[in-house]
């Protein structure tokens, strides 16, 4: 059975009604919390992203190796609430996943008194915690480098003897996602103070609450590039909040300028086309996952974008800035470096009838290029990288009159 799919454009006008999957990188955090709290909270509408369900089956084993698979937001909350708990684990995970950089989280563990010990090579999973004897409640971590090693650190503060002061050096990327971090902590009973660049946990218990999952707003984002890229549609996304915690509600911003109109409802967020911009310069430090999808949406609509912000994208599931500089070339669209971290793209002016698209076995690569079905026959090699963080997305396409096959 093939692993490919075949994505064509609907015959008509979109007007349907999408129930996202729920936040992932809420239901984590949450599922960490608590754990932490010896499971007091209650908490509905987790995601059934593999991420969460993998987060979910590793928290309830009672295995000494942990494989988190493809995880990354798994593998660094884990490594941080074993070591914090002082329990010996191993974690591991796929090829591409012990090359990703754990070196960060581990170091500042180590400092505040974890023994952790590198399996393979320095710096990556996987790893073993032995145990944990507390040094101190200070650390400096750069602010940087991957919110999930602040997040992680934040998360089990609570398990620490004496708390946690946490200053982050330099410039704080991917700040919505501490603060998302922050706040569900702050819901479950646990405050902080944030005063320039030092973060401060003092010793405290998390308390029982309950909390309900939003819907995934990066899961929106390709909803938004469908509205862009079609003659004609309206579709409204359910579960969506205007106050929400998630970094990756920014798209609403974002996708005015390429094209898309947003009005809350009382159920969710409805997306109608607009006119859009012929020149838009963007900065993704805050909201690095949502790249994929508009570049390739920009280039596809033949949009000259500046971007900078994406130098995480580099050590994510694939390095995805070569992903997409391969992969727009396919339709005669370029994805250039400038200087200073800024990147511009150089929109298509012709685009064949079919295009084949390398997956990567990166999730986001899949649904970022999908929507162009609307420009062209679209072949995806791996439907099933999806499972990652949107199971459901194919046969919401479908509902929503895509061609499958």
């Amino acid at each position: 059975m093939s692993d490919k799919v075949f994505v064509q454009k609907p015959l008509n006008p979109i007007k349907t009604k999408i129930r996202l999957s729920s936040s992932k990188s809420e239901s984590n955090r949450a599922l960490i919390i608590n754990a932490v709290s010896g499971n007091k909270c209650k908490l509905e509408n987790l995601s059934d992203a593999r991420d969460t369900v993998t987060m979910q089956r590793l928290l309830n084993s009672s295995e000494k190796t942990l494989d988190v698979i493809d995880a990354g937001t798994t593998m660094r909350f884990l490594i941080a609430l074993m070591a914090a708990k002082g329990e010996n684990k191993i974690l591991t995970g796929t090829a591409r996943m012990c090359e990703r950089p754990v070196k960060i989280l581990v170091e500042a563990l180590r400092s505040l008194g974890a023994e952790i010990d590198y399996l393979g090579n320095k710096g990556f999973p996987p790893v073993e915690i032995k145990g944990f004897k507390s040094k101190s409640n200070k650390i400096q971590i750069q602010g940087d480098v991957s919110s999930q090693y602040i997040s992680a650190l934040l998360m089990v503060s609570p398990l620490l003897p004496d708390g946690l002061q946490l200053e982050l050096t330099g410039k704080v990327a991917s700040r919505p996602y501490i603060e998302m971090t922050l706040d569900l902590m702050k819901i479950f009973g646990v405050s902080h103070t944030w005063t320039n660049n030092v973060i401060t946990v003092n010793k405290q218990e998390y308390t029982a609450n309950e909390y309900k999952i939003e819907s995934d707003w990066s899961g929106a984002s390709y909803w938004y590039s469908v509205v862009a890229l079609a003659e004609k549609a309206e579709i409204e996304l359910l579960g969506l909040k205007k106050a929400s915690l998630q970094g990756d509600s920014a798209i609403v911003g974002i996708m005015e300028k390429l094209g898309v109109a947003s009005q809350f409802t009382t159920d969710g967020i409805l997306l109608t086309k607009k006119d859009h911009q012929k020149e838009v310069t963007i900065d993704f430090a805050d909201c690095p996952d949502l790249a994929q999808t508009v570049v390739a949406c920009a280039a596809a609509k033949s949009i000259k974008l500046k971007i900078t912000g994406i130098e995480s994208l580099k050590i994510k599931e694939t390095d995805r800035i070569l992903a997409l500089q391969n992969e727009l070339k396919k339709y005669n669209a370029s994805f250039n470096e400038l200087s200073d971290g800024w990147y511009e793209v150089i929109p298509s002016t012709s685009i064949p009838d079919s295009l084949k698209i390398n997956t990567y076995d990166d999730h986001r690569m899949a649904m970022a290029f999908a929507p162009l079905a609307f420009m062209a026959k679209i072949e995806l090699e791996d439907k099933h990288v999806v499972n990652k963080s949107y199971p459901g997305y194919w046969e919401d396409l479908k509902k929503a009159g895509f061609i499958l096959n």
